[in-house]
C-alpha cells in the first residue's frame, strides 16, 4: 500500500510521487555533465533534492557512460571545524557509498593511505584522483548536504575539489554536483585559521551553473492526490484539492504532510468510503501547526538569524521596499524557502504565514492569562469589541515590557496582538493572516464557528455550520493620525467586503515616544460606505 511520504527520500514503489527525474531539467544536467562542468543544485529543505539526486545517479549508471555515486557529507557536520575528522568522515562515507551503489571496493580498500596522519588537507582530492585513474569510465560524484559543513572544514572540502579540477576527467571526476539548501556563493565561512570571513564562491570558483529546484506546480499536486484515489478509491473534492494547493503553494513536504494527515492520520480519513473535503483539509492544517511538526518547527531556528529577520520583519509590518533590502539576504531567505519573490516579496505560502508569527510569539501566548470564555456571548458569538477593548487596556499597561522581549521589535505591536488573539481562538477558532506589502498594514480575519460539532461526528464538523468572521486591520502610525485612519478605513472596508463580513475593526499603533498614552488611546465608531468600522488607537 502506497502512502504520502513525509520522511526521507521518495520511493515510487512505496510512495505517491512526482517522478524525481521530472523535478528538474534532466537534459540540462546531462549537458553540463557531458561538458565536464562542476555545478550546484540547491533547494529548500524537504523539497526532494535527495530523491532527485538518487534518481539521477541510477539514471546515469543505467545509461552506462559514467560511474556515478551519491555521497551525503552530513556525517562530517559533527566534526564542526575539526578538519582532520571531517575529511576522514567524508572519505569513509564516499568509500561506503561506492561499495553500496557501484559495488566498487577501490576506495574501501585504499582509504587507509588517504587518511594517514597529517593528510587531512588532501584526503578528498587524493581519493578522487586515485579513484578516477582506476575507473574504466569517467566519474560523476554527487555531494549532498554540502552546506551542513562549517568553517575550515567546508573551506578545505571546497578547495580540495577545486584543486583537482584541471585533472578531469582522466585524473579527477568528470563532473561534481554540490547539493544543499543554499547556493555556494551564499556560504559565509568564518575561518578560524585565517581569522576572516571567506565566501563560498572564492573557495569554489570553478562553478559553471547554479540550478534551483522548485516546488510542485498545481498539476503535480493534483497528480499526487489522484494517485491516492486510483489506489484506494478515496476521492478528494475539487475544493479540497484546491485548498491543499492554496495552503502549500506546492511546497513538497507540506503537500505530502497535509494529504497524509487527511488520509492516514485522521481517524475519519482512514475510512476509504469517505470523500476528503475542504473542512478535512483545514482541520489537517490546524493539526500540523498545533503539533509543531519538525519541518514547521525548524522555521523558528532560521527566523532567529539576523539576515532572515532583515527580510521577514518588513514583510510582517507591510513595510517592504525591495530597494532597501540587501539582494543577498533576499536570495538567502528565498533559498531557505521562507519567501517568494514572484510578483513581490511575500511569505512563501499561507501555512508559513500562520506559522511564522506563531513561532515568534509562542512563549508570549503561554505567558498571557486570557481565557476564551471571557469573550464569548451567551449566543456563542465572539464579542469582538470586548476583546479589542481588553487588548487595548493590556497594551497600554504592558506593551513596553512585552514588546521589548521580541527579537522582531519593529513588528512587536502586531506580534503582541496576534499572540493575544491566538490565545483566545486556540480553543476553537482560527486566524487568517495577510500582509499588506508596501501599505504599512497587517490584515487579520478571526473565524469563529457558531455551532457545536454534530452528535457522533468529529470536532471539526463545527465548521460546517455558520461561522462568525471578524476583520481586524493593523496599522502603524507613520503619517498624520487623520491620514492613517482615512487610509485604514478604505483598506478595512475592502477587506471586509472580500471576507463577506460587517464586523470590522481598524487598530492604529502610535509608537511615538513623545506622545502620552491619553492621546494615543481612543476608540471611535466610524461609518465608511454604509459599513460600521470601529477604530482603536493604541
Amino acid at each position: 500500500m502506497r502512502f504520502f511520504n513525509t520522511a526521507g527520500p521518495v520511493n515510487c514503489e512505496k510512495h505517491y510521487c512526482v517522478p524525481p527525474l521530472e523535478r528538474f531539467e534532466l537534459s540540462e544536467i546531462e549537458t553540463l555533465i557531458a561538458q565536464e562542468k562542476y555545478f550546484v543544485l540547491h533547494a529548500p529543505r524537504q523539497t526532494g533534492k535527495t530523491s532527485s539526486m538518487l534518481a539521477l545517479m541510477k539514471h546515469l549508471n543505467r545509461k552506462g557512460q559514467f560511474k556515478t555515486v551519491y555521497c551525503n557529507v552530513e556525517a562530517a557536520q559533527a566534526a564542526r571545524e575539526n578538519v582532520d575528522q571531517g575529511m576522514k568522515d567524508i572519505v569513509r562515507e564516499l568509500a561506503a557509498m561506492a561499495r553500496m551503489y557501484l559495488d566498487d571496493d577501490f576506495l574501501e580498500n585504499e582509504k587507509g593511505r588517504f587518511l594517514e596522519p597529517g593528510a587531512s588537507g588532501t584526503a578528498i582530492a587524493m581519493s578522487l584522483r586515485a579513484w578516477a585513474k582506476e575507473c574504466d569510465k569517467p566519474l560523476v560524484v554527487i555531494f549532498d548536504e554540502v552546506d551542513s559543513l562549517i568553517g575550515d572544514t567546508l573551506i578545505s572540502f571546497l578547495r580540495q575539489i577545486r584543486s583537482g579540477y584541471t585533472g578531469r576527467p582522466a585524473n579527477f571526476p568528470q563532473s561534481i554536483i554540490l547539493c544543499g539548501v543554499r547556493d555556494v556563493r551564499d556560504y559565509r565561512i568564518h575561518s578560524n585559521r585565517q581569522k576572516e570571513i571567506i565566501t563560498g564562491g572564492s573557495a569554489f570558483n570553478i562553478k559553471a551553473e547554479s540550478l534551483r529546484m522548485g516546488d510542485f506546480i498545481d498539476m503535480e499536486v493534483y497528480s499526487l492526490l489522484e494517485q491516492h484515489t486510483h489506489d484506494t478509491g478515496q476521492e478528494f473534492t475539487a475544493e479540497a484539492g484546491a485548498c491543499i494547493w492554496y495552503l502549500t503553494r506546492g511546497q513538497p513536504w507540506l503537500v505530502n504532510a497535509l494529504a497524509y494527515e487527511c488520509c492516514f492520520k485522521m481517524k475519519e480519513g482512514r475510512d476509504r468510503s469517505r470523500t476528503i473535503d475542504k473542512d478535512t483539509v483545514d482541520q489537517a492544517k490546524d493539526n500540523l501547526i498545533s503539533r509543531r511538526e519538525t519541518h514547521l518547527d525548524q522555521l523558528a531556528d532560521k527566523l532567529r538569524e539576523k539576515r532572515v529577520q532583515g527580510v521577514i520583519e518588513p514583510v510582517l509590518v507591510g513595510k517592504v521596499d525591495p530597494r532597501e533590502l540587501p539582494l543577498d539576504d533576499v536570495e538567502y531567505a528565498e533559498d531557505l524557502g521562507l519567501i517568494t519573490t514572484r510578483g513581490q516579496i511575500a511569505i512563501a505560502n499561507p501555512i508559513y504565514k500562520e506559522v511564522i508569527p506563531r513561532n515568534l510569539t509562542y512563549t508570549t501566548q503561554h505567558g498571557l492569562s486570557q481565557q476564551t470564555s471571557w469573550y464569548v456571548n451567551a449566543d456563542g458569538r465572539l464579542n469582538s469589541k470586548k476583546l479589542l477593548s481588553s487588548f487595548q487596556a493590556f497594551f497600554r499597561e504592558h506593551s513596553e515590557s512585552w514588546v521589548e522581549r521580541f527579537q522582531y521589535k519593529e513588528a512587536g505591536p502586531q506580534l503582541l496582538m496576534q499572540a493575544f488573539l491566538q490565545r483566545i481562538v486556540n480553543s476553537g477558532g482560527r486566524i487568517e493572516r495577510e500582509y499588506g506589502l508596501g501599505k504599512m498594514r497587517t490584515d487579520l480575519q478571526l473565524l469563529w464557528p457558531l455551532q457545536k460539532a454534530l452528535e457522533g461526528q468529529p470536532s471539526w464538523t463545527r465548521w460546517q455550520g455558520p461561522v462568525q468572521k471578524v476583520v481586524i486591520e493593523l496599522k502603524i502610525l507613520y503619517k498624520s493620525l487623520e491620514r492613517t485612519i482615512d487610509e485604514g478605513l478604505k483598506q478595512t472596508h475592502a477587506y471586509m467586503e472580500r471576507c463577506g463580513t460587517r464586523d470590522g475593526h481598524l487598530v492604529v499603533f502610535d509608537r511615538r515616544s513623545d506622545v502620552s498614552w491619553d492621546e494615543k488611546v481612543f476608540q471611535v465608531k466610524k461609518v465608511f460606505e454604509n459599513r460600521e468600522i470601529w477604530v482603536w488607537g493604541m
